[in-house]
């Protein structure tokens, strides 16, 4: 037996080699750290886009995909009413057997009972025979299926995936854009199908909205109340008018109550009656129909209620109803933004600030490096042949890839907008050139990097530094909103830092100036990002922007968005079931969650930023307490990274891409470009 004094020394010497394990522990985890972080940089640089492996241990690692739909061509209510697509007859098991499919498919049982009906109608016959390929992985597909008969099997990437049979819907994800098949689906047996094509069904879906819209506008300019309101006014409180259905006999209002909700009448009809003093009698005094209102009083204040209004149809009533908060906010947001609404002087000014590019030619740029590559090209970092102590970025893309994707819109209000834009939050457009191949765009150079770059090496962001990102985005998009434009593609790959370490939005290819008041329909922005009513095509604002804002936290704070799924499809399902429907991890304050969740409302109209304080609503919340936006907008703020650049040179913030090897895209002279 050992004395004490080798008992201790055996102790200790064991207790230092534990100490130098954990210590050689500590020095390989931070190894694989940094192995993992240039692996993630190199499969984003190198590999395709593939979803199955988009989210790796609990973050991105491949750089987001921007996906817009061909712009809908028929904007007006009367192209899209006088636009008539055949109907074919059905059986009545037929007709309930497509309700059932529709209604339960995650996706498409969000849709409205009227939509379903007339989508029914719309469907035509299919039928494959056993062996047929319905689906083929990889094409580009624009029908949705619904199995009446038969059977089939679904697989990916040649690995069996699940059989469908009678019932079930498949193809979905077709019908909200042009997109490849992410499988294959082979009939088993002989199989009758039930098919819509994507523009039916994005007319039917449109058609329901605007139609909706003009009908509760013109309701509004019946009610006194509204008659002084002006045409966007009524389409702002048309949008958040809600439908509420009762039965024959119940009380829509009871005499002696109070109440702040006035009523319109959309269907069925109602009695007022008043109840005789000292007496439970009521006395009849008249009848309410379709179109008429009631209740209106309430919106100004006087809260008690004078008669008794109670259902009086046998197949029910329903009143289109909007409460006296919601009409104060809205009436107070619309007078906000015609303040900040700018003049075509300061439009014409901005014009004016590129007179020093005008007679800059395309052969006068001397190529450096590439910054990034996109969907339709690449971007380059440049320099003027006879300055060498500046430098530029180049967006080249494809004119036959734009045509043949029906950008060509896109492209155009791109340009359009970013030469009208001069805000320090936004990169700036100097010149734009182009040639029988491509178009150029040349815009000011921020060498700091993209932001998802730091965040995916990082892996998440501290409330402090998402602060101050989130709030460069929120000066951009106050900036964008009071000029009635909206960006649509918010996400960490397009913010650049600058020289200073401050955040510029770029790349405007889905950004759109709106009509006052009015909607836009066409399905554009990342998956993750994507608001509810831009899945389900019920037309949207500049509060999908809003929307883009609290996923963009919660990506920021935790390193991935809120909503992700294994497919496109799977990513719009968990968007539809809400953000209360997300675990936020603890890394979360809980200021940080209360406003994300107040961004990410299901409903447009109650998102924070489209509400009565508009913008400054999300400036005064109390997540953003203490911080400096003076301070942020003069640029004397301390940005929480600074990036280092040796010189206008230094692509050392970038990701290391391949020289383009490609080969030269056909020439595209048919001349939609002109004004280019």
């Amino acid at each position: 037996m050992g004395t004490l004094e080798d008992i201790n020394e055996t102790v200790k010497y064991q207790e230092d080699t534990i100490q130098e394990l954990q210590n050689l522990l500590s020095q390989k985890d931070e190894e694989i750290q940094q192995l993992r972080s240039q692996l993630d940089k190199f499969q984003s640089v190198l590999m395709p886009p593939s979803y199955n492996s988009y989210i790796y241990r609990g973050r991105r690692k491949e750089r987001a995909q921007g996906i817009s739909a061909e712009p809908q061509s028929l904007q007006t209510i009367q192209d899209l009413i006088s636009t008539k697509f055949p109907e074919y007859s059905k059986s009545d098991r037929s007709k309930e057997l497509i309700k059932n499919a529709i209604l339960d498919n995650d996706f498409m049982k969000n849709l409205e009972i009227v939509q379903i009906v007339e989508i029914t109608d719309c469907m035509y016959p299919v039928e494959y025979a056993k062996d047929s390929l319905i689906i083929k992985e990889g094409e580009v597909g624009s029908v949705v299926f619904v199995m009446e008969e038969g059977k089939v099997k679904v697989s990916k990437d040649g690995k069996f995936l699940c059989t469908l049979g009678p019932g079930k819907v498949f193809g979905e994800l077709a019908i909200l854009y042009n997109c490849t098949r992410t499988a294959t689906v082979t009939a088993i047996i002989d199989c009758k199908l039930w098919a819509i094509e994507r523009q039916c069904f994005q007319t039917i879906m449109m058609r329901t909205g605007l139609v909706r819209q003009a009908e509760y506008t013109n309701f509004l300019k019946s009610v006194p109340t509204f008659r002084k309101l002006n045409e966007e006014a009524l389409i702002k409180i048309a949008d958040v008018l809600e439908e509420t259905s009762y039965h024959k006999g119940d009380y829509i209002i009871r005499q002696g109550a109070r109440g702040d909700t006035f009523f319109i009448i959309s269907k069925g009809k109602v009695k007022v009656t008043m109840k005789i003093s000292d007496s439970d009698e009521e006395r009849f005094i008249r009848c309410l129909e379709y179109g008429d209102f009631f209740g209106e009083k309430a919106l100004q204040g006087e809260d008690v209620r004078t008669a008794n209004i109670i259902a009086d149809d046998p197949e029910g009533v329903t009143c289109l109803v909007i409460d006296r908060e919601s009409f104060n906010q809205l009436i107070s947001n619309i007078d906000e933004i015609k303040r900040k609404r700018y003049d075509e002087e300061e439009a014409m000014a901005r014009k004016m600030i590129n007179q020093e590019f005008a007679d800059l030619k395309l052969t006068n740029l001397r190529l450096v490096a590439t910054l990034g590559i996109g969907g339709f090209g690449r971007v380059e970092l440049v320099q003027i042949s006879n300055n060498s102590s500046r430098s530029f970025a180049l967006k080249v893309m494809k004119k036959a890839q734009i045509v043949e994707t029906r950008q060509q819109q896109h492209i155009l209000s791109e340009k359009i907008i970013m030469e009208e834009t001069n805000c320090d939050f936004i990169v700036k457009l100097y010149k734009t050139f182009k040639d029988s191949k491509y178009l150029y765009m040349l815009m000011e150079s921020c060498l700091g990097g993209e932001l998802w770059t730091i965040l995916r090496d990082r892996g998440n962001f501290d409330d402090m530094t998402t602060r101050f990102y989130t709030a460069c985005v929120v000066e951009a998009f106050d900036y964008l909103h009071s000029r009635l434009i909206i960006y649509r593609d918010l996400k960490p790959e397009n913010m650049l830092l600058d020289i200073k370490g401050y955040v510029k939005l770029v790349d405007f290819g889905f950004a759109k100036k709106l009509t006052t008041g009015r909607k836009t329909w066409t399905f554009c922005g990342t998956p993750e990002y994507v608001a509810p009513e831009v899945i389900l095509n019920r037309g949207h604002d500049i509060s999908a922007d809003y929307w883009s804002l609290g996923v963009l936290m919660f990506e920021l704070l935790t390193g991935t968005p809120p909503f992700t799924g294994s497919d496109p499809m799977r990513t719009y399902n968990i968007i539809l079931k809400g953000i209360d429907a997300v675990e936020f991890p603890r890394l979360i304050s809980r200021n940080a969650m209360a406003l994300i969740k107040k961004l990410c409302r299901d409903n447009p109209a109650e998102r924070l930023g489209n509400q009565s304080g508009g913008i400054k609503d999300i400036q005064k919340h109390k997540w953003f307490d203490g911080f400096n936006w003076e301070g942020l907008r003069d640029h004397s703020l301390q940005p929480p990274i600074l990036p280092q650049i040796r010189n206008a040179l230094d692509t050392s913030n970038f990701d290391q891409y391949p020289p383009n090897n490609e080969a030269l895209p056909p020439d595209d002279n048919s001349g939609w470009d002109l004004d280019f």
